[in-house]
């Protein structure tokens, strides 16, 4: 027992925990600073500088095991921060991640944690050790000396000068502290989430005096059906329409009428901005004006077509909600139900055939569906499966065959959706178009850099690349024979969907509107493709190369063709 004692009571030093203390606070620095694309000079900036302060900060009482304590929110912010790192491999706390902290619905954060887990032990190790002997030390333990306590502030404030040094050369530079220091810019990020919910929160006042004037052209004689089906987290790659060895679009790929785009791009990465931009006229370069804009659900309204929004995920108080409730009728499917519910898209089904029984002569429906959405194997019945096994879902890169054969079972399920919305649709005799896209795609360990689920602050080709179906009735192709033959012409052109989608499909629908540009509409002989744009974290348009850090996805994207203009 005695050399345990020895043991516990060297651990429980505050000199060891002055020395925990510091590690955990300093390690996403040092991480940063190996990650970040920056010179020199700014990453031993990123060191030095937090550093000293942090050295100085447990010193302020000689008990440093309380002082962490009373530092608990850096700690946490260092924890999440480490997270961060160990999914995406780079960048700081994005404004995105914390407004998706806002934006999640409890069950599917339960469904994430629970399969990541596995991966974060060693910031569980970390950490939690490391909190639980620093409040041991800081109750039941010493004081740290006068002596080392001089030593730490005198060193400290050493490095501080030379790190301000340092920052006068970086400055000079480009160097920013509220964007490359941290965690200043994690400070910088929490702020800006802020304001950005409030000015959600206040988003019906700011919108409400918004119009279209959008009018009809197509005549009045004519049922229409106009169907939007918006995926998630469906990635292009894994269709087979695109050239997929699986066959995980049978259905949709027997079809006639349907044209599927195969040089599409999201500008988002993100739920919570990409499927806004899908259903209004904001896109990356001008985002910030979201706030005071409705969406294609009002156009169409003011078009004289009945409106219907439907769901299969659960409401969060977001753009997509406030768009949603513009639709004369909407409706959350999950909400209200218990955990146990399935929630499979197909659940959908049923509420369409009751808006289409309703026979009305403009209709306009918008699905927004669960798709592809992470833990995969929970987005279909086992029994319509068909590629196996795919049970184990831990988020490890050697449960890559696992995870793939769900997310290829989930666009399988995808198929089944489309095939059997394009069935009942055609059914009606309507002049009728459906269009099909997803909000983003998703990384699924692909290459060296293990990338995992999407929403990084920095992009992959594979959370950007993704489907865009437009299908046709045999009637409207009758009588819009120039958007067949523009649909055709532009098959093969670059898309940016967050810009295209809303306009392409109010030009489908034949509305006129100041809003509506057709040039932006790949259903238009008159479309122009527009540079690759990414919206990034502070709501900027930055050009997409920029945003691309690795040679593997710009590899990728110039083997595909995508990068047509390169300069």
């Amino acid at each position: 027992m005695k050399p345990f004692k020895q043991i516990c009571s060297g651990a429980l030093t505050p000199q060891t925990a002055f020395w925990l203390g510091l590690s955990v606070l300093a390690l996403p620095n040092v991480c940063l600073a190996y990650t970040e694309p920056l010179p020199l000079v700014s990453r031993l900036v990123g060191i030095t500088l937090p550093l000293s302060v942090y050295a100085a900060l447990l010193t302020l009482w000689r008990k440093p095991g309380r002082t962490l304590w009373w530092l608990f929110p850096l700690v946490f912010l260092s924890a999440f921060q480490m997270v961060l790192l160990y999914l995406y491999g780079h960048s700081v706390i994005a404004v995105d991640m914390f407004l998706n902290l806002v934006t999640t619905n409890p069950n599917e954060a339960g469904e994430l944690l629970n399969n990541l887990l596995p991966g974060m032990v060693f910031v569980i190790v970390l950490y939690v050790p490391t909190l639980l002997l620093s409040a041991i030390s800081g109750f039941c333990g010493g004081c740290l000396s006068a002596n080392f306590t001089h030593k730490v502030r005198r060193s400290a404030g050493i490095l501080g000068i030379v790190g301000l040094c340092l920052a006068g050369f970086a400055l000079a530079n480009g160097f920013r502290p509220s964007l490359h220091l941290y965690p200043l810019n994690v400070f910088e990020n929490i702020r800006l989430a802020i304001v950005r919910t409030q000015r959600t929160a206040h988003y019906q006042q700011t919108a409400a005096q918004f119009k279209f004037h959008a009018t009809p052209t197509h005549p009045n004689s004519e049922r229409e059906i106009y169907v939007l089906v918006i995926g998630e987290t469906a990635r292009a790659p894994q269709f087979r329409l695109y050239g997929y060895p699986r066959n995980t679009t049978p259905l949709l790929s027997a079809l006639p009428s349907l044209y599927a785009f195969d040089h599409a791009l999201s500008q988002s990465n993100t739920t919570h901005k990409s499927v806004p931009m899908l259903l209004s006229p904001v896109s990356a370069i001008n985002y910030d004006s979201i706030y005071t804009r409705k969406s294609l659900l009002t156009a169409f309204r003011e078009a004289g077509f009945h409106t219907v929004y439907l769901s299969n995920q659960l409401p969060n108080h977001s753009f997509i909600d406030f768009f949603g409730q513009q639709a004369n009728q909407w409706r959350f499917i999950k909400e209200g139900k218990p955990d146990t519910y399935d929630g499979y898209d197909q659940r959908l089904l049923p509420l369409v055939d009751s808006v289409l029984a309703c026979k009305r002569q403009k209709q306009l429906i918008v699905l927004h569906t669960y798709g592809s959405h992470f833990e995969y194997r929970k987005r279909y019945p086992h029994n319509e499966g068909a590629f196996f096994p795919d049970e184990n879902s831990d988020a490890k890169p050697q449960n890559r065959v696992e995870l793939v054969n769900a997310y290829d079972n989930t666009i399988l399920q995808t198929d089944r959706l489309l095939a059997a919305l394009i069935s009942r649709i055609s059914s009606t005799g309507a002049s009728a178009a459906l269009l099909y896209t997803s909000d983003h795609g998703e990384n699924i360990f692909d290459d060296a850099r293990r990338l995992f689920l999407h929403a990084s602050p920095v992009p992959s080709y594979y959370e950007l690349h993704v489907p865009l179906l437009v299908w046709l009735s045999p009637h409207y192709a009758q009588l819009q024979p120039a958007v067949v033959t523009a649909l055709r012409t532009n098959l093969h052109q670059p898309v940016s969907t967050s810009v295209s989608v809303f306009h392409t499909f109010a030009h489908l629908a034949g509305l006129r509107s100041p809003w509506v540009n057709v040039q932006s509409s790949v259903a238009s002989p008159t479309y122009q493709p527009q540079p690759w744009l990414y919206l990034d974290d502070h709501n900027r348009a930055v050009p997409l190369l920029q945003m691309l850090r690795s040679p593997l996805d710009t590899n990728i994207l110039r083997q595909k063709g995508f990068l047509y203009n390169e300069h």
